[in-house]
């Protein structure tokens, strides 16, 4: 076995000018309130070896840079790795009008929480793309005004001590198994 230079591993990558032509997963993922700048840096990096359709971060998460006017945080650059690039992005401060406008065009909302009702985010039977994943706040998960607006819950199960994983982490397993449904339902 021999590992695979960057060269190799890039000939079956996409390039920056070319991502606008790259199949995307048909998910908008919207981040409510994470307050740790690496996971949201981490998050981009994930999203983009899942080609997510668009990310949304909300409330006072923090977000890379958009201008000279508005410097962001450089954290998150740090992490992302340049994926800020070829993920698209956009803050807005308020989630609950970016739902209601998401819900209002028949896009199902999916939170990644905890509930009484939640369901096991590997159950193929949930999903009808697109949808909307909302991830919450790293200690507080998703805000209950948030959670109201969402058609559904998927978790997680735990096996040790711990009642959840890392916020970046959790959202990789499920942002990867919803690559994954969607790719098995469309094969041809």
């Amino acid at each position: 076995m021999r590992k695979l230079s960057h060269d190799e591993i890039s000939i079956n990558r996409s390039t920056l000018d070319k991502i606008h032509t790259v199949k995307k997963l048909p998910v908008t993922v919207l981040l409510n309130s994470i307050r740790s700048s690496y996971n949201v840096g981490s998050i981009f990096r994930t999203s983009d070896g899942a080609m997510i359709e668009k990310l949304i971060l909300c409330g006072y998460t923090p977000h890379p840079p958009i201008d000279d006017e508005n410097k962001g945080n450089k954290d998150v650059l740090k992490t992302a790795l340049g994926s800020t690039q070829s993920v698209k992005w956009e803050y807005i401060k308020n989630p609950i009008d970016t739902i209601k406008d998401l819900k209002a065009n028949g896009i199902k909302i999916c939170a990644l929480e905890l509930t009484e009702n939640s369901k096991s985010y590997s159950d193929s039977n949930l999903y009808e793309f697109p949808l909307c994943l909302v991830v919450g706040n790293e200690i507080t998960g998703i805000s209950q005004d948030v959670l109201d607006l969402c058609d559904y819950s998927i978790e997680i199960p735990q096996y040790g001590i711990k009642q959840s994983l890392n916020v970046a982490v959790a959202y990789g397993i499920a942002i990867f198994e919803l690559r994954k449904i969607f790719d098995l339902s469309n094969k041809v």
